[in-house]
């Protein structure tokens, strides 16, 4: 529908003038309807309503035309929105197929390139991102792959996204070795190029491996991602126990940083379920006119990620409808899996069922799981739509409208279009970090985060100027990170022409956190960049939050107010930016021998920890799932271990 999908519905009072207002034109839709009846078919096909400017209004699909259409000549017994559309044809077109199967995909094809207004539309036009292994060179490429399979070699995806395939990618040419240049850059080579130097590429372009030991290679990047992880990470870990036992340490580190990067594309979630090898998870939480679908992709037994879409429909659609409408639009220009997993029942399953095997070329399943493991994930994706769906309907306002009620808050001249919030975190002064996170008028910047490992803590000393600074003291660590974030601006963009200089800091604490924060821009001489801090109100209570602006008393945001959700989101966000990057640090400041300090785990379970995994940072990174995966860990000890590392006090 062209009006919003987060619009207040109609009251019962102007739908009846509504219906009124349009019950002189019914008449005119109804005999155009009746018309088209005299000479319309009785077998399969799809129909299409138009108005007055030939623009499509609906697309629909009948096994049987004439059985379908005459109902809408009846127009006490149709819905409002049907009404409507009714109201609105001027004229109808139809094509007949042969199947109702080929119906069903043409009314999808149509609705997805036509859009018409009173259909369930898909507003997402974005591919999904492979991982291609080419097979048309010696020396096969890994690459991501959007689009036409025009190119010989194997494909495998979809991922959810672009960067879940460049962070595989990455790990598997860590673990591979594969080359990722194209072919003209690998026959014109003369010397290895830094991704070797990195550890990412053999150099096959100068030959400093053989083309069957990078058959090898390239067979098992295929292997891993066709599903047989378990095969090729063990094959690893006994080749690196070989080198070891061999007294050849720097070969079984090689292994071990191999293992190390499978680890990071093989962490399972505990959302993965075994016997689950292809398939969709299709999950529909809907709230009035406003609903989400998310879909999780199962390939090769892992999880690919998922994504949230956000159809336009009516409010009284049906979450069968809904649904259905959904998965014929989505598959109608990808591949469905042997398995997609439903949230309700659709109608007309066996016809749908046919429809996408008919695309794939092969037995396509859809079925609904009441119980059991597929229904436990089920649960879990329906809960990620839920949950999508709230913070998208909280967020119903424009980024740039909360910007400028940012502008009003902290009294700046125009909305900002870059905002930076500042976090710290440590565990008992160990381990100190800050965090960086930007903000603007497209949403959060990720790529612009920055993370500071404070120096002087336990480092020692680097800097005179700081060289009192003590473990725990948040202010003497807040010094420093804005220090060196506006030290280093003013030397590299003077003129502040990069973009790269906020129009707001936002600091997270009170009054004297702004007060350091004032001090370092004094000692800078920066005073035209707008400072304000945000501190937890009483008992820590969200929604009674102080600001602190200079030559302003404190105050607070009304609960309700959508600035006061958003500054709230902007300051969580960097404290898990903070959280996260202090753990990292903790987990890597854990040195080689971590496990020692778990209880149960003695010399066995840490050696098959250490060579499922590859590093006691794996385990550090490991799901619950993974961890009881490992031969030899019962469920009780992947819990401790568990716990271990994911302890948040």
């Amino acid at each position: 529908m062209n009006d919003s999908a987060f619009a207040d519905p109609p009251s019962g009072t102007e739908r009846a003038r509504r219906r009124r207002r349009a019950a002189p034109d019914i008449e005119r839709g109804v005999s155009v309807i009746r018309e088209q009846l005299r000479t319309m078919p009785a077998g399969p096909g799809v129909y299409r309503m138009l108005d007055d400017d030939g623009d499509v209004l609906y697309v629909g699909k009948a096994r049987s035309l004439k059985r379908r259409v005459v109902n809408y000549t009846q127009p006490a017994k149709l819905p409002h929105r049907i009404f409507r559309m009714v109201s609105e044809t001027t004229r109808m077109e139809v094509v007949t197929t042969h199947t109702e199967v080929e119906a069903l995909l043409l009314e999808s094809n149509l609705i997805k390139r036509l859009k018409p207004r009173y259909n369930v539309l898909l507003r997402d036009d974005k591919t999904f991102p492979h991982i291609l292994v080419t097979g048309d060179h010696d020396y096969p490429q890994i690459v991501k792959h959007r689009g036409a399979r025009t190119r010989k070699g194997h494909y495998f995806g979809p991922f959810a996204s672009a960067g879940a395939v460049n962070r595989t990618i990455t790990a598997l040419q860590r673990a591979f070795l594969l080359r990722n240049c194209s072919d003209s850059v690998f026959g014109s080579r003369t010397r290895p190029c830094l991704q070797y130097q990195i550890k990412r590429c053999s150099a096959p372009c100068v030959g400093y491996v053989s083309e069957a030991g990078y058959a090898e290679l390239a067979d098992g990047a295929r292997r891993f991602l066709t599903g047989r992880s378990h095969d090729v990470q063990q094959e690893l870990a006994a080749r690196m126990q070989e080198a070891s036992d061999a007294l050849e340490f720097e070969t079984a580190a090689i292994f071990r940083n191999r293992i190390r990067a499978l680890t990071a594309i093989q962490a399972h979630q505990d959302i993965n379920v075994e016997g689950i090898e292809e398939a969709d998870v299709v999950a529909l939480h809907s709230e009035g006119a406003s609903s989400c679908i998310q879909v999780f992709f199962f390939r090769a037994g892992s999880n690919f990620g998922n994504r949230a879409y956000f159809p336009s429909h009516d409010k009284d659609t049906e979450d069968g409808d809904l649904l259905s409408a959904f998965l014929g639009q989505f598959y109608d220009d990808k591949p469905p899996p042997r398995l997609v997993l439903l949230s309700h029942p659709i109608a007309e399953t066996a016809l749908m069922a046919e429809a996408l095997s008919t695309r794939a070329g092969r037995r396509v399943e859809l079925l609904v799981p009441q119980r059991g493991s597929k229904r436990k994930l089920i649960e879990h994706a329906t809960a990620n739509a839920r949950e999508a769906l709230g913070r998208r309907m909280a967020e119903s306002a424009s980024q740039r409208r909360l910007l400028e009620g940012v502008a009003r808050v902290f009294g700046l001249d125009t909305p900002p279009e870059r905002v930076e919030v500042y976090d710290n975190s440590h565990t008992g002064g160990t381990n100190s970090v800050g965090g960086m996170i930007v903000a603007g008028p497209d949403g959060l910047m990720k790529g612009a985060y920055r993370k500071f490992n404070i120096r002087n803590v336990e480092d020692g000393t680097r800097d005179e100027r700081m060289a009192e600074l003590e473990a725990g003291d948040d202010y003497a660590m807040m010094r420093q990170v804005l220090t060196r974030r506006f030290a280093r601006a003013l030397k590299e963009d003077p003129d502040r022409t990069s973009g790269n200089w906020p129009d707001l800091v936002l600091i997270d604490g009170g009054a004297t956190h702004l007060a350091v924060a004032l001090e370092v821009f004094a000692e800078l001489g920066i005073d035209d960049v707008p400072v304000a801090s945000i501190a937890k109100g009483p008992d820590r209570d969200a929604g009674r939050e102080r600001f602190h602006v200079p030559g302003r008393e404190s105050f607070s945001l009304e609960r309700r107010d959508p600035v006061l959700y958003f500054l709230q989101r902007l300051r969580d966000e960097a404290h898990r930016f903070a959280i996260e990057t202090h753990r990292a640090r903790r987990t890597k400041a854990l040195g080689g021998n971590p496990l020692d300090d778990i209880s149960g785990v003695g010399a066995r379970r840490k050696k098959a920890l250490l060579h499922h995994f590859g590093s006691a940072r794996g385990v550090a990174r490991a799901g619950l799932a993974d961890l009881e995966a490992v031969d030899g860990i019962s469920k009780t000890v992947a819990k401790r271990v568990y716990d271990f590392f994911h302890d948040d006090g």
